[in-house]
């Protein structure tokens, strides 16, 4: 979060203030497809009561700083994907552990007012710092800022894999249904935000940013989270969830570019 932080700029929160009505729709759309799709997958594969609060709480995180990047490889709108990442970071501290009460609370004992102070501290704490440090060093932190996709990237990838090694006497059990379920999550998540981009009439880059920006979820916070509160089975659909997205986004990105590069042809 830091690492978000770090490469946020002042004009990230301009343009959020110049056209709140297409960020409002996109954070709304965030965190009401992916919950709630995520509540309706557990009840029809019937999933474990650990497995089933996990997937909730991966579906109720905030958009990650991935989808960025994936934003810009899809020559989709980079500058709206970075407005939703920023909003949906901000609000998560309430939404986040308050969806994952409202649609999990049944399942297990959520506790959120300690998990919205373990989301301060590990969200909305390190990304101020980041984005305070280049604001202060800014010229320094320009020629390095490149360092830090890669750094969060890294710790990401760590923390999955540390949740799937606590996992390795249960991965027989839980892989097969646990997968299909995150992987029909995450295709849901982006048809369904390319679907709101078209109704409310967005134009098509716009569309594909809001498609992999909901498809996307932070889901290496939701892998902390999980193991924090609900115990490392829990973590497991989230730990998937972040090697998942990442494919699906960049094989989209692949197609995206594609037809883009067709429609440029004279042929």
């Amino acid at each position: 979060m830091f690492g978000i932080g770090a490469v946020l700029q002042t004009e990230d929160f301009k343009r959020i203030i110049e056209k709140p009505v297409v960020v409002l729709i996109g954070s709304f759309s965030q965190f009401s497809i992916m919950p709630l799709g995520a509540f309706v997958l557990a009840k029809v594969f019937e999933l474990p009561e650990e497995i089933a609060v996990g997937l909730i709480l991966t579906g109720s995180a905030p958009g990650a700083m991935a989808s960025n990047v994936m934003s810009y490889i899809a020559r989709a709108d980079t500058a709206y994907s970075i407005s939703l990442t920023t909003v949906s970071t901000l609000l998560c501290p309430v939404l986040t552990p308050g969806l994952t009460l409202v649609l999990a609370g049944a399942m297990m004992k959520v506790n959120f007012w300690a998990m919205m102070l373990d989301v301060i501290y590990m969200v909305v704490a390190p990304l101020f710092v980041g984005f305070g440090v280049r604001h202060f060093f800014k010229e320094k932190i320009e020629k390095i800022s490149a360092v830090f996709p890669a750094i969060s990237v890294t710790f990401i990838i760590f923390i999955c894999s540390l949740v799937i090694a606590r996992n390795r006497d249960n991965l027989v059990e839980l892989t097969g249904i646990t997968l299909v379920a995150v992987v029909v999550l995450n295709i849901y998540g982006m048809f369904a935000g390319y679907g709101v981009g078209s109704l409310f009439q967005m134009g098509k880059k716009r569309r594909r940013s809001l498609a992999i920006e909901i498809g996307m979820q932070n889901a290496g916070l939701g892998t902390v989270l999980a193991m924090e509160h609900f115990g490392a089975k829990a973590a497991m659909p989230a730990a998937a969830f972040v090697f998942i997205c990442i494919i699906t986004a960049s094989v989209m990105a692949e197609v995206w570019q594609k037809a883009d590069n067709g429609q440029e042809s004279p042929n």
